[in-house]
């Protein structure tokens, strides 16, 4: 754990210093867009915060390369293929964020780097259904570039309020972490170096990249991710997921007991990101029903509509904070206890989370019905 430490602090502290340089630079050279109608912000602001985050990776994956308890994750080219997979998508995303290119030209970029990520070892390797393990190479394939676009995609929608991403991510990343750790060291064995694993890194590594981001993307944030970097940290979350399914030898599913570990790496994915990939799921459904592009923008995100609710910027994106604080938490929870056990914490924690999610209107309501009250009493 020690290791994973000194990799998180690295990271963000580069983060934080690149996240100033950029912002910095960019304030000075006027190096951001035109206010859009669907914008939420009322000042111009950077766009390029998709660099800070390529810049604290590279740099955190060159550190972990010389600490010996990562040794054995470099011995390969995954994690050098996924640095260069990064770079392309940083590019890929400044690139849309100044001259705004067609979805179709967006999508092939991502397809492309989802194959070279599957092609470099970065796959889904087997499905654990029913005890049994299914899948051919091609749709495994198939499988592997989906999962990367969709959540991609997923993190890249929610975009629009000012530490949306970074918050959820954080969250996210965090909790993906403490459950693939102890994924390794409940099937790995004894040795402290079979805890080290490639997920856990790109977790952590993605975890210190959002913390050092945060505090200027903040509301009022004085930098945004842009596509650049809401790309990239759903590739990253992506691909550590996918990496965890590594982790689990098929013998183990002959052991009920771990079972559940070696099918969680693909639920936990889907339940951390559950907001992104909802508002996804929505925003394709509206648009290809308005005979639209799914890909194409609009102000009808779960995030503007919280806006439309009554809810602040910050009380908007604590919202989506408290969701995946609750399912996330809920998800690696069922790895060691009972259902029954999870389930009452469960049910508060939704009960609290709709509270929070539909408090501006209850807080109308309780006012409309104390004001009538009080009318008729005089």
């Amino acid at each position: 754990m020690r290791g994973y430490l000194i990799i998180g602090v690295v990271t963000a502290v580069i983060s934080f210093v690149a996240t100033w340089v950029v912002w910095r630079t960019a304030m000075r050279y006027k190096l951001y867009p035109a206010i859009r109608s669907r914008d939420v912000h009322t000042r111009p602001t950077p766009r390029l915060g998709g660099v800070a985050i390529f810049a604290a990776f590279a740099v955190a994956l060159v550190t972990a390369s010389q600490i010996g308890w990562f040794s054995q994750l470099f011995e390969g080219h995954q994690l050098w293929a996924l640095l260069l997979a990064g770079a392309f998508i940083c590019g890929l995303g400044i690139v849309d964020d100044i001259w705004d290119l067609d979805w179709y030209t967006k999508l092939a970029g991502q397809l492309l780097v989802a194959w070279w990520l599957a092609w470099q070892g970065f796959q889904i390797v087997s499905l654990p259904i029913d005890g049994v393990l299914i899948g051919s190479s091609t749709g495994l394939l198939a499988l592997t570039m989906l999962a990367i676009v969709l959540v991609m995609n997923a993190v890249n929608f929610i975009d629009g309020l000012d530490g949306l991403v970074s918050g959820v991510v954080l969250i996210a990343g965090s909790v993906f972490f403490v459950y693939s750790y102890l994924v390794a060291v409940q099937v790995s064995s004894s040795t402290a170096n079979s805890y080290f694993t490639m997920g856990s890194l790109i977790a952590v590594i993605t975890v210190g990249a959002v913390v050092g981001f945060l505090p200027f993307n903040w509301h009022p944030a004085r930098i945004f991710l842009g596509d650049s970097g809401a790309l990239q940290l759903g590739m990253y979350l992506s691909v550590a997921s996918i990496a965890v399914t590594g982790q689990v030898d098929p013998s183990f599913l002959e052991q009920k007991s771990l079972w559940l570990p070696t099918v969680m790496p693909m639920i936990v994915p889907l339940a951390i990101l559950i907001a992104p990939l909802l508002d996804f799921t929505l925003a394709v459904v509206r648009r290809l029903r308005a005979g639209k592009s799914p890909f194409a923008a609009d102000r009808m995100h779960l995030h503007h509509r919280m806006l439309d609710a009554g809810h602040g910027v910050v009380s908007a994106v604590f919202v989506f904070y408290a969701w995946t604080a609750l399912v996330s938490i809920c998800s690696i929870a069922l790895m060691f206890w009972r259902w029954q056990a999870v389930f009452p914490f469960a049910v508060v924690g939704f009960v609290l989370c709709v509270g929070l999610t539909f408090r501006p209107v209850i807080t109308r309501r309780y006012r409309r019905r104390r004001k009538r009250r009080s009318s008729e009493t005089v």
